[in-house]
């Protein structure tokens, strides 16, 4: 069977994407991993299918670990299969389409030059990156002429130097940089690191002044799952398409993007035209606790709850009968009301949060979420609990039965380098958090105190929440009484 690439398209396609090899490269893409490919490049796909995006892409790697699917994009001379499959409204949706917005994909360990002809090119307008947090963090590098630059931001601060001496630091020059990197502030981190390493490499203050000046570096906050390479319906699409496609991937149909700048210049990049969910929005915060709050939120409410009770993927546990409705009760009669910002919107997105939760084509672990769990609950859950003795009002039953669960959840022995936990059933599992934080939690365990002790115990640990929760009145009791409840029921 053929593999897809510009042989493969029918007419319509191969004259769009010839298009995009006659267009100037205006996006550089620092990434070549499934979720841009899944989110802004779909995106741009979409624009440039309603006559939006008249520009193209170039694609490289932030590592040398991602040469491979550098070449195997190039192999498919960038071209590439997304299938979106989910739920929209209650119906089930799969849609699959062509992507064909890159017009050139290339490794810059072995063609550096190429990226400096990129960085000197004055059709260049955008640079979009998702090289994970870890990616987005500065490390000591020196300079060299000629040598690539390791770190994705030091790439950064060499690219815009080279722009910067080959336009003579031109007031129009100056970039627009999109990191996607899951990172709060995502832009202003990538501004620093820039200006760290211009800093190191003693590089001219005129430059300096005009990467202040002249670039935007604009934070976002992106939202969607994407999926990657579905292995076990590959090879069904393929006989059926007549064509193979190592590069496919599959998204769920829900996307946003908020990018905090002026909506003017959605003039520039018209996401929001193509009817695409992209905001151009003054502040970020809302968006941000938002997501966290209910979505994250949510992920970490169920979490412990379902996974002592037997349970293994996010779906299962919404569509549970009890935990269902547990899940969706504790998100719009206790989540909700503690987050301050429209409550019709808050509605609004966690309705969508469901369907997202309840995606029949995503198997999402809750083992998976279930990673540092104790942090996870100190920033998502734990203000959302606090809002509500803070303003004199009575705990929040689901949100505090969730804390209990964690608990128990964290109830744990060290077997080695790990600790291993119980199901209410006795099923052993294993926990992966902080070593130093089990640590301690599982010694509050092991000195076999009452109930009502341990838990007493464990809320008054501040390096775990951040402050003595054995100090809200109520709580160490009303936990210690659903951990009890969940012991005594499993033995029935």
């Amino acid at each position: 069977m053929k593999t897809l690439n510009r042989n493969s398209l029918n007419e319509s396609e191969r004259s769009q994407f010839e298009q995009t090899l006659a267009a100037p490269v205006t996006v550089l893409q620092i990434g070549e991993g499934n979720f841009l490919r899944g989110f802004v490049d779909w995106m741009l796909q979409r624009c440039r299918d309603q006559g939006l995006f008249h520009g193209s892409v170039a694609v490289t790697q932030p590592r040398p670990s991602g040469r491979a699917k550098i070449e195997a994009l190039a192999a498919q001379d960038g071209i590439y299969t997304l299938v979106t499959r989910g739920l929209e409204n209650g119906e089930k949706v799969e849609r699959k389409e062509t992507i064909s917005v890159f017009a050139e994909a290339f490794d810059p360990y072995s063609d550096w030059p190429r990226l400096a002809s990129l960085a000197e090119s004055p059709d260049l307008r955008f640079v979009v990156s998702n090289t994970t947090e870890a990616g987005l963090a500065y490390r000591p590098e020196p300079y060299e002429e000629g040598k690539p630059i390791q770190s994705f931001p030091g790439k950064i601060a060499w690219l815009l130097y080279r722009r910067y001496v080959a336009f003579g630091g031109a007031a129009d020059k100056g970039l627009i940089f999109l990191p996607c990197e899951l990172l709060e502030r995502n832009g202003d981190e990538l501004k620093r690191c820039v200006l760290r390493y211009s800093e190191d490499w003693a590089l001219p203050q005129a430059f300096r002044d005009w990467v202040e000046a002249r670039n935007r570096f604009l934070n976002s906050l992106v939202d969607r799952i994407v999926t990657g390479y579905p292995a076990d319906q590959a090879d069904a699409w393929f006989a059926e398409w007549g064509y193979e496609d190592p590069l496919l991937n599959t998204a769920e149909p829900y996307h946003f993007w908020a990018i905090e700048a002026e909506p003017e210049l959605g003039g520039e990049l018209p996401l929001g035209q193509a009817g695409l969910n992209v905001k151009w929005v003054s502040d970020l915060k809302p968006y941000q606790l938002r997501k966290v709050r209910i979505l994250n939120g949510a992920h970490t409410l169920m979490t412990p709850l379902a996974l002592l009770h037997g349970l293994e993927y996010v779906r299962e546990t919404m569509e549970d009968s009890r935990f269902g409705p547990f899940v969706k009760e504790a998100v719009e009669r206790e989540i909700v009301p503690a987050v301050p910002l429209p409550e019709e919107e808050l509605t609004a997105y966690a309705a969508t949060t469901y369907e997202r939760f309840l995606n029949p084509f995503i198997n999402h672990r809750l083992s998976d979420i279930a990673m540092n769990s104790l942090s996870k609950f100190r920033t998502r859950v734990l203000p959302s609990l606090l809002h509500y003795p803070e303003r004199g009002l009575p705990l929040p039953d689901r949100i505090v039965r969730s804390l209990a669960g964690l608990l128990r959840y964290c109830k744990a022995e060290r077997e080695g380098e790990e600790f291993r936990g119980r199901t209410l059933k006795g099923t052993a599992y294993t926990l992966r958090d902080d070593a130093a934080l089990l640590g301690t939690v599982a010694s509050v365990w092991a000195e076999g105190l009452p109930l009502e002790g341990t838990v007493g115990k464990l809320l008054a640990l501040s390096e775990i929440w951040g402050t003595d929760l054995s100090a809200v009145e109520g709580l160490a009791e009303k936990a210690a009484r659903y951990i009890r409840e969940m012991e005594e029921a499993s033995d029935e």
